[in-house]
């Protein structure tokens, strides 16, 4: 017999399972088809990085799931799923990339074989893992089902967290650590970027005591001087130099779990318009972090945040957070709610968020950001790293 290698134990996921059945019933669906491969972690426990090809987790309402992928992928099923090897379910490889035929007409034979070919139907539209194509051969093979937009439906039930998932978070929280002590200690004019970062993977993976790492998400992100004011730039083999600030935007990841943290480190001495941020920066995210409190919303976190900002005559047009948790590439955010004005979803004990309260202005860039968790009192940050600009000569 296969060894399983799920991450949680089965009540876990029959609490998982259980809150996308109500779900379900509410949104009026028979049966759930779900492609991200977050959610069919979230359910099912399946890790693998086999999300390049069609594949996902049929949820019957009332009834355990069945995985579905590509064949060769059925032995990484097996081995990380909790349901039994009679749930795991395979095509055939010639559908693979194929222009002549297409993995969703098996589907769509499963799904009329299980009695499903007339009923309604959830599917993931809004997601990076569930093509156009994908959904037309859908629907050509079932005329008579009904299908509805069904994104998010598994990503909200995510949203506050198991006492397990925060132990695995904060265990991302120490990786983070690590990995940002490493940038204080190595980072220094003349080492090359992808030197640097070759350190930074090594010291994500190793992990700490307690805490193996995976790997993230998002790669490490780290622009220098005026590249900076583009927020999603990687790296090069360019030497970092003095006179120059780089922020460096990494999670540390446990079991697939994130706990994103930024820091900016300027080389050389600052220039005013980096010291005025930085306490625009620090001080704004302190009246954010009173506002993390249950019954709050999430829109009291950013307001109290750009309040300050504009005090100090500082605009910044893009939201200030988002939640996080268990993923895949390529984002390490749960796309449901968000830090920014409007947004009033309430705050709850066991919901983590990523305050991303990064400035990327004109020629230059600060990120000084925090993971937390709103607890029953407040909030409780995931890391412990020194929340300032590090300055080095």
């Amino acid at each position: 017999m296969v060894e399983k290698h799920t991450a949680f134990p089965q009540s876990e996921y029959d609490r998982r399972l259980a809150l996308t059945h109500a779900a379900m019933a509410a949104a009026d669906i028979d049966l759930l088809f779900v492609t991200d491969p977050s959610n069919m972690a979230w359910l099912t426990g399946y890790d693998g990085w086999s999300f390049y090809v069609h594949q996902g987790v049929l949820v019957p309402l009332g009834e355990p799931p069945v995985w579905w992928g590509r064949g060769e992928d059925m032995a990484g099923a097996v081995r990380t799923v909790w349901m039994p090897d009679s749930a795991v379910l395979g095509y055939a490889d010639h559908y693979v990339q194929s222009t002549e035929c297409h993995p969703m007409e098996t589907l769509a034979s499963i799904i009329e074989d299980r009695d499903f070919s007339d009923k309604r139907i959830g599917v993931e539209m809004d997601n990076y893992y569930f093509s156009a194509k994908a959904f037309e051969v859908l629907k050509h093979g079932l005329p008579n089902a009904r299908f509805q937009d069904a994104t998010g439906l598994v990503n909200w039930q995510r949203a506050v967290k198991s006492e397990l998932e925060l132990d695995f978070m904060r265990r991302a929280g120490r990786i983070a650590e690590a990995v940002h002590a490493e940038i204080r200690e190595r980072a220094e004019p003349g080492l090359k970027k992808n030197e640097l970062v070759a350190e930074i993977f090594k010291t994500a993976i190793v992990g700490v005591e307690g805490a193996p790492g995976d790997y993230a998400a998002i790669v490490p992100l780290l622009p220098s001087g005026s590249d900076a004011a583009a927020p999603h730039l990687t790296w090069d083999d360019q030497p970092l130099k003095a006179g120059e600030g780089t922020f460096f935007e990494i999670a540390g990841c446990y079991r697939r779990y994130h706990c994103p943290l930024c820091r900016t480190v300027f080389l050389g001495t600052p220039p005013q318009d980096f010291l005025d941020a930085e306490k625009a920066v620090l001080e704004g995210m302190e009246a954010g972090l009173a506002a993390a409190q249950p019954g709050n919303v999430c829109e009291d976190i950013a307001g109290a945040f750009f309040d300050v900002l504009e005090r100090y005559g500082i605009e910044k047009d893009n939201r200030t957070g988002y939640p996080i948790g268990l993923s895949y590439p390529p984002d390490w955010g749960e796309r449901t709610m968000s830090l920014r004005r409007g947004d009033r979803s309430e705050l709850k004990p066991g919901m983590t968020f990523h305050f991303m309260t990064g400035l990327w202005m004109a020629d230059w860039g600060l990120e000084i950001t925090e993971s937390l968790v709103i607890t029953e009192t407040g909030y409780e940050l995931l890391s412990n790293v020194p929340r300032a600009l590090v300055v080095k000569s």
